[in-house]
This record gives C-alpha cells, sequence and structure tokens, in this order.
C-alpha cells in the first residue's frame, strides 16, 4: 500500500527517505499502472525532480521544509500549474498562452513542501459525472476497471483509490468531487463556498465552483486541506456533544442495501435516530441545473459561436443548450436559492452534523452506464449527482466519506464495491467535519483501503 502522505513527509523530514527517491517512484508508478486507469494527462516530471532535489538540500543544511515535504500530489488539469497550458480537459483551449504561475491553492501546497508531479484527466471543462472525455480518454474505476470513476474529478479520484498518489485536487461544481469519491472509495472535501482562492483555476460555474482535495484517509485530507487553506486551524469540537441527524425523503430513497446499512451504523455511532426532511429538494436539483447551465453556457458562447465543432459533443449540447436559457427561469433559480440556503442555516439552529448518501449505489459499468431511480433505469451521467447538487445551493462544507468495506455489506448487491456518503456541517466548520470523520475512521465504520499500486 502506498504510505500516507502524513507519513512519506515525516520520514523525508528525518532523513529516512530521500525526497527524489520517493518523486523517481512515484513517477515510475504512473507511468507502469496508469494506462489501465488513464487518470493523468500530462506527468511534470522535470519540476517534479527538481523540486525533490531541492528539498533534499534544504534538509541537509538544516532548513525547514513545510509540514508535506516532498508528498507527491496530483492536480485536475483545470488548475494552473506555470508553464503548461490550462487545459480544463479540452482541446479547444491547446492554443492558449501556458500559465505565468500556478494556481493558488497550487502555491500554497508547494509552499507547504508538496510537489506536484501530474495533470489528471476530467469531463470536459468539468461538466459532467463520468470522466468520459472525448479528447484524453475514459478514466476507469481501480476498484473495478469496467466501471466509472465518476466525475467531473475522476481523474483525481481514481488515482488516489489506484494507489499512485497519496492527494490530489478536484473541484466540485455539483459534486464534481463527491461523486468520484464515493465511486472509488476515497476521501474528498468540498470546502464551504468561498473558503479556499480560485485564482488560477478554469472557472465552469462561478455560483457553484468550489476547489478541495482527495486523499485515502480523512487524515491526509485534513493535512492537505490546511495546506491549502492557508489559515489557523479552528478548534476540533468534541464529537461525542456533536447534534447529528440524518437526511431522510429525498435522500432515503433508491439506495442500495449495503448504503442504508452504512448510514444506520453511522447514526448508531452517534445514538442517534434524528432524521430531517429537507422541503423542495426536486425544485432545488432543478435550481442547480439551470444555474450551472445557464452560466456555463454563457462562458463559452463566445467560443462556441466560432469552434464548437472542437467541443466534446456531450458537453458542446449542453453548453448551447444553457446558452438559450431565457432569464425567467434562472431568475427563479436564484430566488429558490437564497430560499433554500435560509432554510439550511435554520436546520443548523438545530443540529451540528448531517449525514446524506453520495449517490445511490456503487459505480456503473461503463459499457451501462445506467442507474436506477423510481424503479426506472435512467442514465447514469444525468443522475449520479442526484444526493449532490441539492446540497450545493446552500454553499455548506461537505467531507465525502467512504463505508468501510464491511460497515455497508462491502458494496451492497454489487460485493466489493465502495459506497459513499455526505457529511454536512455549517460554513466554517470543516474541523468538525474532520473529527466526525476520524472518529467514524478509527470505529471502522468509514474507510476504505487503498489499493496498492506502490510500496510507498
Amino acid at each position: 500500500m502506498t504510505l500516507r502522505a502524513a507519513t512519506l513527509a515525516s520520514n523525508i523530514r528525518f532523513g529516512l527517505r530521500k525526497a527524489r527517491d520517493v518523486i523517481e517512484t512515484t513517477l515510475h508508478t504512473l507511468e507502469t499502472h496508469d494506462p489501465a486507469y488513464g487518470c493523468v494527462t500530462r506527468l511534470l516530471s522535470e519540476r517534479a525532480l527538481r523540486a525533490a532535489d531541492t528539498i533534499d538540500a534544504r534538509i541537509a543544511d538544516g532548513e525547514p521544509v513545510g509540514p508535506l515535504a516532498g508528498v507527491p500530489f496530483g492536480v485536475k488539469d483545470l488548475f494552473d500549474v506555470e508553464g503548461i497550458v490550462t487545459t480544463a480537459g479540452s482541446t479547444v483551449l491547446r492554443e492558449n498562452a501556458p500559465a505565468v504561475q500556478d494556481a493558488a491553492v497550487v502555491r500554497r501546497l508547494v509552499a507547504a513542501g508538496a510537489i506536484p508531479v501530474a495533470t489528471l484527466n476530467m469531463d470536459e471543462f468539468a461538466y459532467g459525472f463520468a470522466t468520459e472525455n472525448a479528447h484524453y480518454g475514459t478514466t476507469r474505476n481501480p476498484r473495478d476497471p469496467e466501471r466509472l470513476a465518476g466525475g467531473s474529478s475522476g481523474g483525481s479520484a481514481a488515482a488516489v483509490a489506484a494507489g499512485m498518489l497519496p492527494l490530489t485536487l478536484g473541484s466540485d461544481t455539483n459534486g464534481s468531487i463527491r461523486v468520484p469519491a464515493s465511486l472509488c472509495g476515497v476521501w474528498g472535501l468540498r470546502p464551504t463556498q468561498g473558503r479556499l482562492p480560485l485564482q488560477g483555476v478554469y472557472p465552469f460555474a462561478a455560483s457553484f465552483d468550489t476547489i478541495g482535495p482527495f486523499a485515502g484517509t480523512v487524515g491526509d485530507l485534513k493535512l492537505g486541506f490546511e495546506a491549502m487553506d492557508g489559515k489557523a486551524r479552528g478548534e476540533a469540537p468534541d464529537v461525542g456533544a456533536l447534534r447529528v441527524a440524518r437526511l431522510d425523503g429525498w435522500f432515503g430513497r433508491d439506495l442500495a442495501p449495503g448504503l442504508v446499512d452504512g448510514l444506520d451504523r453511522i447514526m448508531a455511532f452517534f445514538s442517534s435516530t434524528k432524521t430531517v426532511e429537507l422541503p423542495e429538494v426536486a425544485r432545488a436539483r432543478a435550481a442547480a441545473f439551470i444555474i450551472t447551465a445557464s452560466e456555463g453556457g454563457n462562458l463559452h458562447l463566445p467560443r462556441l459561436r466560432h469552434r464548437a465543432m472542437e467541443y466534446d459533443p456531450a458537453t458542446r449540447d449542453r453548453l448551447m443548450a444553457g446558452a438559450l436559457l431565457p432569464a425567467s427561469p434562472i431568475i427563479q433559480a436564484h430566488r429558490l436559492r437564497n430560499w433554500f440556503r435560509t432554510h439550511m442555516h435554520e436546520v443548523f439552529r438545530d443540529h451540528d452534523i448531517l449525514i446524506a448518501p453520495s449517490t445511490v449505489g456503487p459505480a456503473p459499468r461503463i459499457d451501462q452506464p445506467m442507474i436506477t431511480v423510481g424503479g426506472k433505469s435512467v442514465s447514469a451521467r444525468a443522475n449520479l449527482g442526484l444526493f449532490t447538487q441539492p446540497l450545493t445551493l446552500a454553499g455548506f462544507p461537505i467531507l465525502a466519506a467512504p463505508l468501510a468495506p464491511d460497515a455497508g455489506g462491502a458494496g451492497g448487491a454489487e460485493a466489493g464495491l465502495p459506497l459513499g456518503v455526505q457529511i454536512i456541517a455549517a460554513p466554517g466548520q470543516e474541523q468538525a467535519l474532520f473529527a466526525v470523520g476520524a472518529a467514524l475512521e478509527r470505529a471502522g465504520v468509514l474507510g476504505y483501503p487503498v489499493r496498492g499500486a506502490t510500496e510507498g
């Protein structure tokens, strides 16, 4: 199994490993193992090796190197990386000028000692839940390569699940961190909207765009987020004193049996039987669709007028439809968003943590990308965000967490496949999410083993 980010950094700082050795091993692993999964779009070999040598030299000179010293990480292909064209999963941008500097959060990770080693595959312009990319190929799920990794941050989630990288970056507009984390069985975080800077990140829908990390453990996720956040840490709450409830109604339908069992175990851990049913969830999801489509369409309309045929056909059609939306439904969608967000704040007067599923079940097959909703077989690509899209409206922080293999019947009907949950807190309460995740990980309720692509 790949060593944890925290362990790698500690070993490097104390001279038990050389950063160059770690980076060389990581690059070899990506070159050797990634063709089976399709996570990587570009390796950053020269830069990574130079950075590793710098860290080793600083350690030899007794200089501080940061909490993530020598830890390799990958970035979704919409984060600026100095000297490289940011393609956002498309060939439409390939003639753009290279980025003049790293994205803000990439700079923060580098300042903490982490080393970027690769850019990672995604749905074109982050518009999708599958990471089926007409230009760069489909990212396969390391838990079963015949299944979808989810999206749009599929390359980031799959690289962690495959044990190729201990830490990666993704973006979440309507669930693009939460869905692939669930399907691949890794940890992911959608922070409070606006908490992390979006400078140097190619936009999709500005009203919802959020960025965050993926990792194989909640501890590594916390370490990565704190480096990205760059702020003093808040106090971790007493987990036993938290008021926890489960979202029901819309969030309790069509669930795989193993997912129901896993949610029950989480609630039993907190000795809670409380449930909350949010109002107008179907309309909230529709509002998220409308706002996303209209903003994405408006952003791309000038280019679509002249270069539409260079887009992935699936992306092009949805962007064009969004650009044609009239003003009235867009205005109504924003009104509903404000109302829904206000209601969520009211819910958190009586609760500290809400628990919900991330998807209805395990990853769909690539050749049969369908899920069952309301007794009907429907498109997975259009419906994998069933439980993530409505919560997007509120902008609250959400931890995407994998059920432990024995916490949900090892995937319910699909034995051996991961299932994931959303753990939701009030704005700014990321430390509460990490505390809850860590407690449930220690109890064996959350946490899915990472595949052993590297020896670490």
